[in-house]
């Protein structure tokens, strides 16, 4: 017997829960972009050194990274709803209460070190181990799809938050973000449940509960446990090691660089805030393409080759643009071709790291390949301003970024798809 048929929505319910994840997603990629936009205004309003400013989107970039893998073995242990509807209420508290500094260190503490952490909860992991626990076919779509939220929110809220930012000062972009955070604790409660099985379902695409994912994990390990346990079997194989440093650079060429920065260089150039938004709200529209279609080309194809061509396409575009005359014709060049790979990464990697670590180690695997991926986007968020600093432009920041995306085209093609531990 089928135990989908026992239920009115059938296993339409695994959408219901991926629309939701997707909303929790792209509300925190907003606020991780928020920063992007408030360099100039605090500078402005405060004083503030833009290395300064950037020190505090570094921090929370980083560790937005470093706590996904413990947000996965969180997850694995009480469950995504409490560790979900945690992340949510620190993320949406640290957000409203920045709304009250006066200090640097207020910055850092609130945009970087809590929301920072709290964030991790709400990044790829939690897309991973959703995918995972809900779908047993068309998983590279799916992913494609959860990815692309991150565009959707940079596509819905950047024009906003620019516009409140231009309009009423950055307060009201900050209780913006506060607010949409809140909304989704109700939604996450009520309507996501652990597993298929915790309301008689099973994974979308399976035929019968035995060729799904166990219902139910083996016994919780303390959470340090299993989190560094993953990694050190991880770190073991050259496939971990090629995977984190390519989304290292991943993270260094996309959300670091262009996430953090893009406003301020064309604040440089003479662009409006508004305007420059909308340029990254153009990269998010290629970027909703881009990777939704990623995540169909994965379940078809050879990922590393993906990967390749993703990377080489990016550095390409990132060397580009620092030479162009920041014209709308050349800028919209720039959105197209980088924006169609923003996150098309994320899809072949997770592929990858299925194939190679297995469906019940790959989610806390992948969230140390994420923090790679995070470390390189604190290392470019960080970097970008200082070279802006001392020498005045982002030039050399660019080209450097595009060079590392060359870099990782090469050694994508150098990753091994063998299964490298054996199933749990």
């Amino acid at each position: 017997m089928n135990i989908a048929r026992t239920r009115p929505f059938g296993q339409t319910y695994a959408f219901v829960v991926i629309g939701i994840i997707f909303l929790v997603l792209l509300i925190a990629a907003a606020r991780a972009s928020t920063p992007g936009v408030l360099i100039l205004p605090l500078e402005q309003s405060f004083g503030w050194r833009r290395d300064v400013i950037s020190l505090a989107a570094a921090i929370s970039i980083c560790l937005y990274g470093l706590a996904g893998p413990f947000a996965a073995a969180l997850m694995d242990s009480i469950g995504i709803r409490r560790t979900v509807l945690g992340v949510l209420v620190a993320m949406a508290g640290a957000t409203a209460a920045s709304t009250w500094m006066t200090e640097p260190w207020h910055l850092i503490v609130t945009w970087g070190v809590i929301a920072g952490t709290a964030s991790g909860g709400a990044a790829m992991v939690l897309g991973a181990t959703v995918v995972n626990r809900w779908f047993t076919t068309n998983r590279g779509l799916v992913m494609g799809l959860l990815t692309a939220s991150t565009a959707t929110g940079t596509l819905i809220f950047l024009p906003l938050l620019a516009s409140l930012v231009q309009t009423g000062g950055w307060q009201p972009a900050v209780w913006t973000v506060a607010i949409a955070l809140a909304a989704l604790i109700p939604l996450v409660y009520f309507f996501v449940p652990e597993r298929p099985a915790d309301i008689g379902l099973i994974p979308y695409g399976a035929t019968t509960a035995t060729n799904s994912v166990p219902p139910h994990p083996a016994p919780a390990q303390n959470l340090f446990a299993s989190a560094f346990g993953s990694l050190a079997r991880a770190s073991k194989t050259r496939a971990f090691w090629y995977l984190f440093g390519t989304f290292f650079i991943c993270g260094f060429t996309t959300n670091g660089l262009v996430g953090t920065h893009m406003i301020a260089l064309c604040g440089d150039r003479g662009i409006s805030e508004v305007q420059a938004a909308g340029l990254l709200a153009m990269m998010g529209v290629f970027d909703l393409i881009g990777t939704t279609l990623s995540g169909w080309l994965t379940d078809r194809f050879d990922p590393r080759k993906l990967l390749f061509i993703y990377y080489a396409l990016r550095g390409l575009s990132l060397i580009y643009l620092p030479y162009s005359d920041f014209s709308l014709y050349s800028l919209s060049i720039f959105a197209m071709f980088y924006g169609l790979d923003w996150i098309a990464t994320v899809p072949p990697t997770l592929k990858i790291t299925n194939d190679v670590f297995g469906d019940r180690e790959a989610p806390k695997i992948f969230g140390w390949i994420f923090t790679g991926h995070q470390l390189g986007a604190a290392s470019a968020a960080f970097f970008a301003g200082y070279v802006r600093e001392t020498q005045g432009d982002y030039f050399n920041a660019f080209i450097i970024a595009g060079c590392t995306g060359l870099l990782a085209a090469g050694l994508s093609l150098l990753i091994s798809r063998r299964r490298a531990l054996a199933p749990a």
